[in-house]
């Protein structure tokens, strides 16, 4: 039986689709839009990628997502544990080669407790939109967590996210988090 090639290419896709959606550990995407055409290129871990422009996406990886969770879970004294990642689709990764500085922006997915009358830390801290946060690295040093999720029109930020990063981003001029959220 000979299988037609656009039916293997849309069932290794819809697995891939399911796979990730269904995963036990969520597995974030990277889902900004570079804003140029110009081509990025990542080199060994730890070090900057390499275009033309001032700032650029990078890929989102596993050890990314643990750092950030662990990051996340620290700026509220929460066990990492309460945390099962980083939810899919609203987690953003570049570099600023302007300040040197790596910046994400991301929302904590807590893990769900045997007695939903009795909600974890973790779950406490991301009622009312307050799970989203933009994260701070500057080369060579550790990640530092801001709160952004509460923030509303007239409220400042808690960091200012170069604009550069807020641009390749797609977010709104001046934004901690991404439209929407």
């Amino acid at each position: 039986m000979r299988v037609r090639p656009w039916v293997a290419g849309a069932v290794a896709a819809s697995c891939t689709l399911l796979s990730a959606g269904c995963s036990s550990s969520p597995r974030a995407e990277n889902t900004s839009t570079p804003a140029s055409s110009a081509q990025t290129s990542t080199t060994a871990a730890g070090t900057a990628p390499t275009t033309s422009t001032p700032a650029v996406n990078v890929p989102v990886t596993d050890q990314i997502r643990a750092r950030l969770v662990a990051a996340g879970a620290a700026v509220n004294s929460i066990p990492v544990s309460q945390y099962t990642g980083l939810a899919p689709g609203l987690t953003y990764y570049g570099f600023d080669k302007v300040t040197m500085t790596y910046w994400a922006g991301a929302r904590l997915v807590p893990a769900t407790t045997a007695d939903n009358s009795a909600p974890s830390q973790a779950q406490v801290s991301s009622q009312d939109a307050g799970s989203y946060y933009v994260f701070k690295e500057p080369k060579g040093g550790s990640w530092t967590a801001y709160a952004a999720g509460n923030t509303g029109p007239n409220t400042p930020c808690p960091i200012a996210v170069p604009n550069d990063v807020v641009h390749i981003w797609g977010w709104p001029a001046g934004a901690c988090r991404p439209s929407g959220v």
